[in-house]
């Protein structure tokens, strides 16, 4: 008896239950979730995104409904992102007194974090001063700035060599920053279609740059700057000669009489002679343009070398980091050797800069296009093993690469582009060339193995074009950085190329890699893939090609 009572007592427990449970679902469905127009603002604008979560995270605080808010909470975002990372990497300094390489990547990583937070208030900047409609115009211009935030944060990362406990937690920080900063740039690449999401009307202006010129150059150009860049320039700003026949003896002497400020173009003639001496073109110092008397007269040495103990950022002889920056008719090298390792001639970090006739030898990490815009023409550049790396957006047109011999047991690796983020507009596109053995390399090309370059970050993008290639390439074209690593959202291509060494039949068989046609291909011509290029590469004088040849 007390055995049926207690179960008609728990049975009428569950029935209680049951429609307790049953009014409540019922109400539940009957009860909808109203999104506000803030948050549906946000689910918009976070559509393109490839990290949205972050993004719906990071802008859920702003309270707005107008899109240039919401971007501008995004970069908001990144600024205090980095802040919290370079907090943090100045905190660890003390942590890595017994691991000195560690301890150098962090003093790096201190530099680099400081740059960043810089550039990024440098934009923020420019969009208070922009509308709606002229951030749209200017959506490029804006991704190659944003593109730099990941660069430094990239180069902040490389420079440590080993795996540990104080890599992994700024590798958090930075890779928390890098998604940010890829979200807006996705959102800045899909604007015109967010902006028509908003009931917004985007009608970008039939002449959104500045004109041209009857005489082909930009008509904000002075009467002196024209002349300037047609060749028969105004005397220089400062000389630099070893020999006393100059103002200066040092072309850093020359560059720290710049006065920041001013708009005019800052001169600086660099006579015949070999300049062994550590320069920084800093980026207060904008419009530089500097000439030599032939890149095999005037030219800037170095030794410096990962294996003499200097990380690889610090490594080059010069620094460009001031925007706008031109050089002709010089020549930069690296002494250090293949055993030297990681051992830069050039570290340029200066959008819209431009290099006509000049020289850049080394081995291991030739030349380093760290970020912005970047035209190379005319140029010879030569190395063994990634010497064309970078994080920037650079092309090598009408240039000659020469591969060196490299140490025995060494294969060659023309290129190693560092693009990290998918939203990011950048990459390697070498365009024109020609890519051949230096001499000594003649007699051993086909038994010492040179491909054309290799995955080095997750969304590597390198473009070959219209390039005549040696027999010294291999069939495979491509080489893999470890296993399968990133080759599934690489963007390695090739088009119209000739040479012995241009077969495609036996490539690698990556479905990253693509062979293109004229239409395809065209979005990696000057014209297209530097943005403003037809403005901006015009002033510098030079002869280049906005298409195909």
């Amino acid at each position: 008896m007390i055995g049926k009572v207690v179960v008609s007592a728990i049975s009428l427990i569950l029935v209680v239950g049951i429609v307790i449970g049953v009014v409540a679902s019922v109400h539940r469905s009957t009860t909808k979730t109203v999104e506000t127009p803030q948050m549906k603002a946000v689910t918009q604008i976070c559509q393109p995104t490839n990290y949205k979560e972050t993004c719906t995270e990071a802008l859920s605080s702003a309270n707005t409904t107008d899109p240039k808010e919401l971007i501008k909470a995004g970069i908001l975002a990144i600024s205090d992102s980095l802040s919290k990372s370079l907090k943090l990497s100045q905190g660890l300094v003390g942590e890595a007194v017994s691991e000195p390489r560690t301890k150098l990547a962090l003093q790096d990583c201190n530099t680099l974090l400081k740059n960043a937070s810089d550039g990024i208030e440098d934009i923020l900047t420019r969009m208070a001063e922009s509308q709606l409609q002229s951030i749209a115009e200017h959506a490029d211009d804006f991704r190659i700035w944003l593109s730099s935030i990941i660069s430094y944060q990239e180069l902040c990362m490389d420079g440590f060599q080993h795996n540990g406990d104080i890599k992994s937690t700024v590798q958090n920080s930075t890779d928390y920053g890098n998604k940010l900063t890829d979200n807006v740039l996705t959102i800045l690449a899909a604007i015109s279609n967010i902006l028509q999401d908003f009931g917004l009307q985007f009608n970008p202006p039939k002449n959104s740059r500045r004109l041209l010129g009857a005489d082909g150059y930009p008509t904000w150009l002075t009467a002196g700057h024209r002349k300037l860049m047609a060749g028969a320039g105004p005397a220089p700003n400062a000389v630099v000669a070893q020999d006393g026949s100059g103002q200066f003896k040092s072309i850093s002497a020359a560059i720290n009489s710049y006065r920041p400020g001013s708009s005019a173009r800052f001169v600086v003639h660099v006579k015949a002679g070999t300049y062994n001496e550590q320069i920084l073109v800093p980026k207060t110092h904008s419009n530089v343009f500097m000439y030599g008397d032939g890149p095999d007269k005037t030219i800037i040495t170095g030794k410096k070398s990962f294996a003499s103990g200097v990380n690889t950022f610090n490594t080059a002889p010069f620094v460009v980091e001031g925007p706008g920056f031109i050089c002709k008719n010089m020549g930069f090298q690296n002494t250090a050797g293949p055993s030297g390792h990681q051992a830069c001639s050039i570290r340029v970090n200066s959008d819209m800069s431009v290099f006509h006739n000049c020289k850049f030898d080394g081995y291991q990490d030739t030349l380093l296009y760290q970020a912005g815009r970047q035209y190379y023409g005319n140029c010879v550049i030569t190395g063994t093993v990634d010497f064309l790396f970078g994080y920037g957006a650079a092309v090598i047109q009408n240039s000659q690469i020469i591969v060196r011999k490299p140490n025995k047991g060494q294969k060659n690796t023309v290129t190693a582009d560092g693009r990290k983020e998918k939203g990011q507009n950048t990459g390697l596109v070498i365009h024109n060339c020609k890519i051949i053995p230096e001499p000594q390399l003649v007699p051993e090309r086909l038994t010492v193995k040179t491909y054309l370059g290799r995955p080095w970050k997750q969304f590597s993008t390198t473009v070959v074009m219209q390039t005549e290639l040696g027999d010294l390439i291999q069939p495979e074209g491509w080489m893999p950085w470890d296993g399968n690593l990133f080759l599934n959202t690489i963007f390695y291509a090739e088009y119209a190329n000739t040479g012995a060494g241009a077969n495609t039949a036996n490539r690698v068989k990556w479905k990253t890699l693509h062979f293109l046609n004229p239409v395809e291909a065209q979005r990696f011509t000057v014209g297209t893939f530097l943005p403003g290029s037809g403005q901006w590469i015009k002033t510098a004088g030079v002869p280049f090609l906005l298409g195909f040849r």
